[in-house]
């Protein structure tokens, strides 16, 4: 089960710093970019933003994206994370926003070995969830907190959520942010990640269509650094 917090845990700020703003040209954009660190753990966070002004006066998008090495760098098609982040910067790129990228929470906050036992036991035959259970971990590890009190110190109390998780919304909202919308961020589903994505939606209460439809090209080349 996802972990909660009790009420005065929620409320009370929780202690983060943020460091320069600085520029950052990308494929999708150029964006701002600042580095936030947790004092309470020591993780250190990333937030990009676009330094254009919402359209139309609108809220701003903000996606809290959470870490996957095997998605975001080496693309994998097991799960839907790489698209889903390339998707919120285009999208931010466009609308204005800010996409928060929170590490520490690979695999839903079980870390990066754990996530590749569970790949193990999925290839076994359990699903995303059953695999954390026989690991005997949390289906979801994840805390927002940190993630609240960088929004709310960046002046972002009032969102438009990237989001297809109905629970990230809660949470946040117990933390202070008003969601005015839930933006959704479904990508073309994959054979790979298909029955992941159905486990999500039927297990985890994700907002996902899963339409049978052809998935997306190889993603974009990037330059080497």
């Amino acid at each position: 089960m996802t972990k909660r917090h009790s009420p005065d845990d929620v409320h009370r700020p929780h202690p983060v710093s943020g460091g320069p703003i600085v520029k950052l040209p990308t494929a999708f954009g150029d964006f701002v970019a600042q580095a936030w660190i947790d004092e309470e753990t020591g993780v250190e966070h990333f937030a990009v933003s676009s330094p254009m002004a919402p359209v139309d006066g609108t809220a701003p998008l903000v996606r809290l994206h959470s870490e996957c090495l095997t998605g975001d760098v080496f693309g994998s098609y097991r799960c839907d994370c790489g698209e889903q982040l390339a998707y919120a910067l285009e999208k931010i790129g466009q609308e204005g926003g800010t996409l928060l990228y929170l590490r520490g929470q690979e695999g839903r906050g079980i870390g990066l070995a754990n996530k590749i036992k569970a790949y193990a036991l999925q290839e076994a035959g359990f699903d995303t969830v059953e695999a954390n259970e026989q690991l005997g971990l949390p289906v979801d590890a994840r805390s927002y907190r940190a993630a609240a009190q960088i929004l709310a110190e960046m002046g972002l109390t009032r969102i438009r959520l990237l989001s297809n998780n109905p629970d990230k919304k809660h949470r946040l909202a117990d933390a202070g942010v008003v969601i005015v919308e839930m933006v959704p961020t479904e990508v073309p589903s994959r054979a790979e990640n298909l029955r992941y994505l159905q486990t999500k939606k039927d297990r985890m209460d994700h907002r996902l269509t899963l339409e049978v439809r052809a998935a997306a090209g190889p993603r974009r080349q990037r330059a080497a650094d």
